[in-house]
């Protein structure tokens, strides 16, 4: 099974997606455009969705994800699925919700090792005194999707 990509620009940057037939296999910023393979139904699926994402029309992304990793990892990232678009929560949060408060640093952790940015919001967890901490795209991105969705989210209680 061979494996293609796409690299699009977003309003954060670049994003760079590889997926095989049937499945995403990552998604990730890059620092500039890459050379794209043929285009596949699921990757114009991932370019509308994201396209629908950064437009307000889209506040859960539903795609075919490819998820690698240890139990542990796998459940974080499940979790990490449940924050509500706009909302963020802490590591420690995160870590009481699985059932163990010195959990915090394997938490953040499985976190650094989210291959699907955006899609597994891992850009919703933030420290627990309110501050911007750790983030595979950066710390200015992670921002950047933050606003875009508290943006969004209370424009919707008025609209």
């Amino acid at each position: 099974m061979e494996n293609n990509s796409i690299c699009f620009k977003s309003p954060v940057g670049y994003i760079s997606v590889e997926a095989n037939s049937t499945h995403i296999l990552s998604i990730g910023f890059t620092n500039g455009p890459q050379k794209n393979a043929e285009s596949t139904i699921l990757l114009d699926l991932v370019q509308e969705q994201f396209s629908a994402y950064f437009n307000g029309a889209l506040t859960a992304f539903d795609l075919p994800l490819e998820i690698r990793g240890t139990d542990f990892q796998r459940k974080v990232w499940q979790h990490l699925l449940t924050i509500p678009f706009g909302k963020t929560c802490s590591y420690l949060d995160l870590a009481l919700d699985l059932g163990d408060p010195k959990a915090i640093r394997a938490v953040a952790a499985a976190n650094a090792k989210n291959k699907h940015l955006i899609v597994i919001p891992c850009h919703r967890v933030i420290a627990k005194n309110g501050q911007m901490q750790g983030y595979a795209g950066g710390i200015a991105r992670k921002e950047q999707l933050l606003l875009h969705e508290k943006g969004l989210s209370q424009a919707s209680l008025f609209g």
